[in-house]
């Protein structure tokens, strides 16, 4: 089917297994431009990259300049996403290369890599082009969620339209008014695979014009709770990952800067986030660069108390200092409170103020009521138990329990074909949530990711 029509064909996947997970703290759709005064690239960001630095402290770099790349993949560039002077290289133990921080410069600098339309160009200009200007790393493929090979033929590409994530942003107020971009890095993707771009939505759009009236996809719709917005839930229904399968996977934004590369012919790394969480005075949106420092961003708009800053959202997010930044695929910044207390004989009241997956809390009785969440365990570690309550909020046609068992243990081959290929932390982010046994089960899931990836490379 020619790629500039719209293919019609659309579904509707009901998604059962999930918990909705109302939060305090919902961001005002309302934009505010915000000039950052500096930004951070962060290697950690990036799964399996083993960092090797171009620049030096000092240096001062455009918009599109190669800050670092990968040493098994000099190809792969990871480029700034400002004109600014680097200000501070940050190393951690055994000189982990951490952040490394650039300042704003005055005025708008950046490399020019030529306005083209898609179309026109084959599909390694394409990949070339999105190599040299260090948007590939937007690309992420499954399995492992790391940065997708560009020598591979994914069997699909799937961009999901929504997140269902506490307090997660609202992509269709995101992409408003960018909807040509979003169709130009569309185009961009479609000469990326033999396969189709699947566009997934949900059930109850209605007036989204910007994603639902886009060329050259097909669109599927989601209903149901979180996670029925993780793109894993999404190739799980529609296009299941086999052992040597692969797929590519991405955000609306991360398509809109693909698309503003071939329309403006420059990294333009620009991205619509939302401030949220019951800690922030005036949670709403902001236009701001990639990895923007948050102290100035945040500064007379966090209310008074001990504050957990989060880079993504409550459950799959990555703790920052009061001083930190954005994460690269990251577009939401959640602050709630610090859960530094005790609280006598808790397990015995009744809670009305507490969310809870189980009935042994009051709050199931008021479905629609919002919370304030903060970072209390409310319990201690222990073993790790069959309960049978994981598979009331994980809708893959998995075992969830024997899967993590087989981590444990190091089983490699339990673990393909318990289905490790099919999913990857945030999948596993509403077990760990309403899990008794207090497991960190998603650094579990990661490691038997990693595990399995280093056996097969």
């Amino acid at each position: 089917m020619h790629a500039n029509i719209l293919i019609s064909m659309s579904k509707v996947y009901k998604i059962k297994q999930g918990l909705d997970i109302r939060l305090v703290g919902e961001a005002e759709r309302t934009l505010t431009d915000f000039q950052a005064a500096s930004i951070a690239l962060k290697p950690t960001d990036f799964i399996g990259v083993f960092p090797k630095l171009l620049v030096q402290e000092g240096d001062v770099v455009k918009a599109g300049d190669p800050v670092f790349c990968d040493k098994a993949h000099p190809e792969v560039l990871f480029t700034s996403p400002i004109h600014g002077k680097v200000t501070e290289i940050v190393r951690g133990p055994k000189r982990i290369l951490l952040e490394i921080r650039i300042e704003l410069q005055g005025g708008d600098a950046w490399v020019d890599f030529g306005k083209a339309k898609p179309s026109d160009l084959s599909r390694e200009e394409i990949v070339q082009r999105m190599l040299q200007s260090g948007v590939w790393p937007m690309v992420r493929q499954r399995p492992y969620s790391v940065i997708a090979n560009p020598a591979d033929d994914p069997k699909g590409i799937f961009i999901s339209g929504f997140d269902t994530a506490p307090l997660a942003p609202d992509y269709d107020f995101i992409v408003h008014g960018q909807g040509e971009t979003f169709q130009t890095g569309v185009d961009a993707l479609r000469k990326l695979t033999s396969g189709k771009v699947y566009l997934n939505l949900p059930d109850n759009t209605v007036n989204s014009k910007v994603l639902t009236n886009t060329r050259g996809v097909e669109v599927n719709h989601f209903a149901g709770p979180h996670p029925a917005g993780n793109v894993g839930t999404q190739i799980a229904r529609i296009s299941p990952i086999n052992k040597g399968d692969v797929v590519w996977y991405l955000r609306p934004q991360e398509v809109i800067t693909i698309g503003r590369l071939f329309a403006e012919g420059r990294y333009n790394a620009s991205r619509i986030i939302a401030v949220a969480g019951s800690q922030i005075h005036k949670p709403r949106y902001y236009r701001v660069p990639a990895g923007v420092g948050i102290k100035k961003l945040l500064a007379g708009n966090v209310n008074e108390g001990e504050t957990r800053f989060i880079s993504g959202n409550v459950l799959t997010g990555t703790r920052i200092e009061p001083n930190g930044y954005l994460g690269f695929y990251d577009s939401q910044i959640t602050a709630i409170p610090e859960g530094n207390y005790h609280e006598f004989l808790g397990w015995s009241m009744p809670r009305f103020h507490k969310h809870s997956f189980s009935k042994s809390y009051f709050s199931w009785l008021t479905p629609k009521k919002r919370y304030v969440a903060d970072t209390n365990l409310n319990g201690g570690e222990r073993a790790l138990v069959m309960t049978g309550q994981y598979e009331k909020v994980f809708p893959f046609d998995i075992y969830p329990m024997q899967l993590l068992k087989a981590i444990i243990i190091n089983d490699i081959d339990a673990m393909e074909k318990l289905g490790i290929y099919e999913v990857d932390e945030e999948d596993f982010a509403l077990c760990e949530y309403i899990d008794t046994s207090k497991t960190e089960i998603q650094s579990l899931v990661r490691q038997g990711l990693n595990t399995v990836r280093a056996e097969m490379s």
